[in-house]
């Protein structure tokens, strides 16, 4: 007999290895949140130095998307940079798990809100609708959860899960926190959809997508990026926000929300209008991430495809 039963939401199946996967995460889940923070903190320091030094995993992917966007920095510098990000990553997946325990109240003592976060604010909950566009900086679930709990009507773009019982918690806990979720597969409908109900649907656009991206410069290197942000912006003409959370330094549970709105003047061809709005959404992300390089996701091949002339 099959070890998997059919899901009746999704059709996906889910495997006895998917079972055995989350039982393991609820515990893993239960004894972190039992810990204090420094302590639980601490352990994602070190499970990070772990992954990053010892075990080295995806290390020569991090080493060389260092390199390539800090051409002048010294070895030793990168280097650094390199181990902090992995210890960033591990802490935050870390303090993710833990956010579904956190109140409004606690939410709103964490983070603090920049730039034109009170604008962004006011065109959520007025019905208008927005759009806000972050990147893998920081920690973007919190800057998530930061927008819901002041009111405004957010709508997740994102992936489904591989195992559909991890990917219900995952949309469970965002539901907890006032956050609505569309399926990235389902986006193109639906983000519209959201934004003529006044809402506001949030992008993490800064991974590459191959071949239907546009490419725009990310630290001076032209890297595939997805369309869909500056698609919605133009063709709903609804304001356009980008922010990151960023992480205090720690023993700090606190981060600073920096909010900016992107305008770009159209110039009515729209392959042009929307590689000038992809290149200011991500201009703004570059800048964040060379204040705090420690803080970006260098693990992922941003810059793995290339354009054609390139080829």
């Amino acid at each position: 007999m099959s070890d998997a039963v059919l899901d009746p939401r999704s059709q996906v199946r889910v495997t006895l290895a998917h079972r055995v996967e989350y039982a393991a995460f609820r515990v893993l889940r239960g004894l972190l949140n039992l810990l204090p923070h420094r302590v639980a903190d601490g352990i994602g320091g070190a499970v990070g130095t772990l992954a990053g030094s010892i075990l080295r995993i995806r290390r020569s992917v991090v080493d060389e998307n260092l390199a390539r966007a800090f051409p002048d920095e010294s070895p030793e510098w990168r280097a650094r940079t390199a181990r902090e990000s992995y210890r960033h990553l591990v802490r935050e997946v870390i303090a993710t798990f833990r956010l579904g325990t956190l109140d409004r109240e606690k939410i709103l003592a964490r983070t603090h809100i920049h730039g034109d976060f009170e604008e962004m604010i006011r065109r959520g909950t007025s019905g208008e609708g927005a759009i806000i566009v972050t990147g893998h900086m920081g920690n973007w679930e919190i800057g998530g959860a930061a927008s819901s709990v002041r009111g405004i009507p957010v709508d997740a773009i994102a992936l489904v899960q591989a195992n559909l019982l991890f990917d219900r918690d995952i949309v469970e806990t965002r539901r907890r926190l006032g956050l609505n979720v569309i399926t990235r597969g389902r986006a193109a409908r639906q983000a519209m959809e959201s934004i003529r109900a006044g809402r506001v649907p949030a992008i993490v656009a800064d991974q590459n997508v191959r071949k239907r991206g546009v490419f725009v410069d990310f630290f001076g290197v032209p890297a595939s990026t997805a369309k869909g942000t500056a698609l919605f912006h133009l063709r709903t003409g609804a304001p356009l926000f980008a922010g990151v959370a960023v992480r205090r330094p720690p023993p700090s549970v606190e981060y600073d929300i920096h909010v900016e709105r992107i305008e770009v003047e159209p110039t009515g061809e729209l392959e042009e209008d929307v590689r000038r709005v992809t290149q200011a959404h991500i201009a703004f992300l570059e800048k964040w991430v060379r204040r705090h390089p420690e803080q970006y996701f260098w693990q992922h091949k941003r810059w793995k495809t290339r354009p054609p002339d390139e080829e």
